[in-house]
């Protein structure tokens, strides 16, 4: 760039047509990989069909289910859905929150922010690379279609053109929530999930999860999605029994 071009700050027609040509072959790789990704997944009872139809149909879907029962799956599998067939949702943005054991810190892990935050959000990766594939989820990270952020991260922005999945929101402050929640721009989703029975958070004022639902449950715009019923869990028939017998534990 010459010394005119960075004083006024505008590129030159070699270095716009260079930026043109280079978003041009992004987007063509990107487009290939939609259409080579199939997404195949079908739901298992009425509520999953419940959370489906509410992603499709709210900008805003609130979750709270049991373990087992495939709230992130079909998460994701829907967010892959829309960037493949609404070229209006250019990205899956996914955010969890992260509790974290003293001196488990974010900055006291080696590496970048990416490597930081991988193990974190392995659940994410590893719902995406069940419908998918392991590399299909790989090229799709390295093309930015899938991004991770730490919900600090967050605050500040307006984001358009995105799917954005929430996970552990039993863990997010109604502060924190109402934060992540404005974030959300022109032409977005978000789906926010969790489970009220998983709490991190030291007070259970404190946690927004059952807030939420409460407050937006009927509100024009939100879904409001309950698989909390044992006869919701598709994972290991197992998990029923566990939380049964845990659920007795709590009562005691």
């Amino acid at each position: 760039m010459s010394k005119n071009n960075r004083r006024t700050n505008k590129l030159s027609e070699e270095e716009l047509q260079e930026v043109q040509e280079f978003v041009y072959r992004k987007n063509q790789e990107e487009d290939k990989f939609l259409k080579t990704m199939s997404v195949r997944v079908k739901c298992k009872n009425e509520n999953q069909k419940k959370l489906v139809n509410s992603i499709k149909e709210n900008e805003i879907t609130i979750v709270s289910g049991l373990p087992g029962t495939g709230k992130t799956f079909l998460a994701c599998a829907e967010a892959l859905r829309l960037i493949k067939t609404k070229p209006k949702y250019k990205k899956i943005l996914l955010i969890k929150s992260v509790t974290q054991l003293p001196g488990e810190e974010l900055g006291f892990l080696p590496g970048d922010l990416k490597d930081k935050l991988d193990p974190y959000m392995i659940s994410f990766i590893d719902n995406f690379e069940k419908i998918i594939g392991e590399s299909i989820t790989k090229k799709l990270r390295e093309l930015g279609l899938i991004q991770i952020q730490p919900l600090a991260f967050i605050r500040g922005r307006s984001i358009d053109n995105t799917i954005i999945i929430v996970d552990e929101a039993q863990n997010i402050s109604v502060g924190n929530m109402r934060s992540l929640m404005t974030r959300i721009g022109d032409n977005s989703k978000m789906v926010i999930l969790g489970d009220v029975k998983q709490k991190d958070v030291k007070k259970s004022v404190h946690s927004s999860l059952e807030v939420i639902v409460d407050r937006f449950d009927g509100v024009s715009g939100f879904g409001c999605v309950s698989l909390r019923d044992p006869n919701d869990v598709v994972r290991n028939p197992i998990i029923k029994l566990i939380e049964s017998i845990f659920d007795d534990i709590d009562g005691q």
